[in-house]
Parts: structure tokens; C-alpha cells; sequence
């Protein structure tokens, strides 16, 4: 489908691209305004691009400390960002137009499918309605849990934390506004063995990775697994296998000398976050080189499809190990639980694995060669960026205007989606049906 746009038809992706770019300015102008920061004087073009693009791409990574740089206004601004940038610019103007009034029409509603990853176009209006009804609900309960904990380290003012971090967890943003309170750049740190901040965080960053449509299958069938979709099936088992594992390797093999309780509260949260929250309570420069690339490959695999996270999604994981295991042993097909996915789902698996493989390892190397710093350290930035996860080993911040600019295209390829991207700008209709001669070539 496609709609009519100053005399060119535009394609849903074109429409999708055009609409995070045109938020991102938005909010690059708002930013920029003398009310938004601390000085009076207003952000130059590039910090607030960066802090723009890093919001609605729900990344985290931060030139400024969000606390100490952004006014009250300022931080509600980057907070708006967020919420629109978390929950899709689509279903937003849709959720508008409902409240409003107006029909749905049949391209709004085939847009909605997309950006939901939904199998089908019924029933999508209402869900978009149960989308926003259970992001409010979760949003609200999020803070209301935080607020005790914040308010009783400080006072009334830990009421704007509290909501702030929920919306920012629930989104797996990673923007906070402890800079003031503990030292800029801080993240949670102060908070690393608080229950009371750490499992609402958790929690939410988990309810807003895991997908919409696995909420409604959730919501639908409760607790009888057995009547889920295969997606929500993968999503949850592959979500469970990836916090696990790394728990366990991060707390038997990581933060050496802290006590039990300490240890395990920390490896819970590093497990979590880097799928693709962006908070952090541990210092990350002081992980091993083995903890930082499980830190990268988490970055890179992200949350699941529909959801507020990034990364390549934790479906085309489960797809890609599906297809390894078809080859080693001799199947013609792919399988999870019990169902055959089909070729095309496993050539766009493969595609976008390629995509999130490669491009974070070029703009780290580019990075690298222009700022002469540790390829590591670039890399670990380049990953944070494309997964729009938002941790960071402490570059960022002086990065030049060139490798910045790398950042911002990173972030927002991830959350557009590299698919999307492609779909967009390429000319996908072919009217030549005839195929080429088969010839075998050998791999491996």
C-alpha cells in the first residue's frame, strides 16, 4: 500500500522512516531552546541531536548528563521522546485518532500490523487499545513501587525519579536523572543491592522487551502455555535461557568480593539490561574482556518483535540456532516447537544477522581509527548503539562530531529496523518472474 505525499506515493516504510526523522527534529529544536538547559543558553545542533535521536530511538547513550545538563523541561521533553519513540510513532497517531474520534482506515490499520509485527490485520485496532491501556497500567505501577525507596532516600523530590525511570525502563530506553544526586553519568549505581529499585526495573524492562503480541497471548491464556502462539513461545523461552545463562556466568565468574546477596542482585540486572535497557549498577570498565562480549552479544540480540526494545530481535536468534540445528542433523526443514518456519523467515533471520554482525564491527573500526582509542571500547559503544541498549564505556561523552554522527546513524537504523530501511529506499517490485540457472556452489 501506499499513500499520496506531496504528489509521490509513499510506501508504509517510507512513511515510518519519514516520521521517526521528523520527531527526532522536533525534538532536536526543543532541546535546543534556553528553557531546556541548566545555562540559559541552550544546546548547540549537535549534543541535541544526539540526545533527540537517542530517545526516540530509545537508546540511552548520552553526551550530557541528563540530570545535571536538562532543565525540568528539558527532561520531560527527552522523557515525551521516549514514551512516542518506545511505544511507535504509528500506533501513537493512531491511539490519537481513536480517542479523537476518527476512523481507522485500512492503510492506518495495515501500518499498525507492521509496526506491531502482528500475523494479521482483525482485531488490530482494539489491540492497539490494550497496547496503550497495559502501558499505562505498567508505567503507573512501575513508579508507585519505585516511589517509596526514592522518596525515602530524597523526599518529595524522588516522585520525578520514580515516574521518570519507570517510563524509561518500560521503554528499555536507559536515560536517567540520578546525575544530581549521586555523581553524572551515574546511572543506578547508588541502587545496586536496593530490592525496591531494582526489581520494579527489572520487571519492567522484562514486560516491555518480551512483545505486545505476547502480552495478548498472555492476557488471553493466562498461564496454558500450551495455547500460546510459537512466537510467544520462543519469545519467552529464548528471553528466560538468555537471563539465566547470563546470570549465572556473570555471578559465578564476575564482581569478585562482594557478598552473596551483592553479587547476585548486580548479575541480575547486567543479565537484563544490556536487552536493551541501558541502565547499569556495576562500573563496566571493570568487566573482563570475556564479560564484556557477553555484554555485546546481548546488545546485539535485543528484545523481541513489536516490543520497546531493540537488537536483532530474539526470534531471528531462535531462528538462526532452529536453522543450524536443521542442517547438522540432515533435516529439510527448520523447526520450533513442533511447527516448520518457512524459508522466507529464515532468509530474513539471516539477513539481519549478517547486518548486526557487520555494521557495528565497521563503525567500530572507523570510530577506533578516528579517535585512536581501544577497538574494544568502540565496539561495545557501536553495539550499544544498534541495539539501542545505551550502555557505554565512558566515550561517548568525548567522542568528536564524525564518530557521533556514526552513533546516530547506528541508532537509528536499529530502531527503524535494517529491514525497514532497505524495504524503503529499494525498489522491491519486480515484475521478472523467470529464474536464473541453478548452479551448486560449496560452503563451508
Amino acid at each position: 500500500m501506499a499513500i499520496q505525499f506531496f504528489g509521490k506515493r509513499l510506501t508504509s516504510f517510507q512513511i515510518v522512516i519519514i516520521g521517526f526523522l521528523g520527531l527526532i527534529l522536533v525534538g532536536t529544536i526543543l532541546l535546543m531552546l534556553p528553557i531546556s538547559v541548566r545555562d540559559g543558553h541552550g544546546a548547540s545542533f549537535g549534543d541535541a541531536l544526539f540526545t533527540s535521536t537517542s530517545a526516540v530511538c530509545v537508546t540511552g547513550l548520552v553526551v550530557k548528563d541528563t540530570a545535571t545538563y536538562w532543565t525540568g523541561f528539558g527532561q520531560a521533553v527527552i522523557l515525551t521522546l521516549i514514551q512516542i519513540g518506545g511505544l511507535g510513532i504509528v500506533s501513537v497517531a493512531a491511539f490519537i485518532a481513536m480517542i479523537s474520534g476518527r476512523k481507522i482506515s485500512l492503510f492506518q490499520r495495515s501500518m499498525l500490523q507492521e509496526s506491531f509485527s502482528a500475523h494479521q490485520i482483525g482485531g488490530i485496532v482494539r489491540m492497539t487499545g490494550f497496547i496503550f491501556k497495559i502501558a499505562l497500567i505498567v508505567e503507573a505501577s512501575g513508579a508507585l513501587l519505585m516511589m517509596p525507596a526514592f522518596c525515602r532516600r530524597y523526599g518529595v523530590s524522588g516522585v520525578w525519579p520514580a515516574v521518570f525511570h519507570s517510563v524509561s525502563a518500560f521503554c528499555n530506553a536507559g536515560f536517567d536523572i540520578m546525575g544530581d544526586k549521586t555523581r553524572p553519568f551515574s546511572s543506578l549505581t547508588s541502587f545496586a543491592a536496593v530490592p525496591g529499585i531494582i526489581i520494579p526495573i527489572v520487571l519492567l524492562i522484562v514486560i516491555g522487551g518480551i512483545g505486545f503480541l505476547t502480552w495478548e497471548d498472555i492476557a488471553m491464556n493466562r498461564l496454558h502455555f500450551g495455547k500460546y502462539r510459537m512466537q510467544s513461545k520462543v519469545v519467552l523461552v529464548t528471553t528466560g535461557v538468555l537471563i539465566l545463562c547470563p546470570l549465572l556466568l556473570l555471578f559465578m565468574f564476575e564482581y569478585p568480593g562482594l557478598p552473596a546477596k551483592d553479587r547476585f542482585f548486580i548479575s541480575l540486572f547486567q543479565a537484563i539490561t544490556p536487552r536493551t535497557a541501558g541502565f547499569n549498577t556495576a562500573d563496566l570498565s571493570s568487566l573482563s574482556g570475556a564479560g564484556s562480549m557477553l555484554m555485546i552479544i546481548l546488545m546485539l540480540i535485543g528484545g523481541s518483535p513489536g516490543s520497546t526494545a531493540g537488537g536483532m530481535k530474539t526470534t531471528t536468534a531462535a531462528v538462526i540456532l532452529a536453522n543450524a540445528f536443521a542442517v547438522f542433523r540432515r533435516r529439510k526443514a527448520a523447526e520450533l516447537f513442533r511447527r516448520r518456519i518457512e524459508d522466507n523467515t529464515i532468509r530474513n533471520a539471516a539477513t539481519l544477522f549478517a547486518m548486526y554482525l557487520t555494521l557495528p564491527v565497521i563503525g567500530g573500526v572507523i570510530v577506533s581509527m578516528a579517535e585512536a582509542l581501544p577497538l574494544g571500547s568502540c565496539l561495545f559503544e557501536t553495539a550499544s548503539a544498534i541495539g539501542t541498549v545505551g550502555l557505554s564505556m565512558g566515550i561517548t561523552p568525548s567522542l568528536s562530531l564524525f564518530s557521533r554522527l556514526i552513533l546516530i546513524l547506528l541508532m537509528f537504523l536499529g530502531r527503524v529496523g535494517g529491514l525497514t530501511i532497505i524495504y524503503a529506499t529499494v525498489n522491491s517490485k519486480s515484475t521478472d518472474v523467470s529464474q536464473r540457472p541453478l548452479e551448486k556452489i560449496v560452503v563451508g
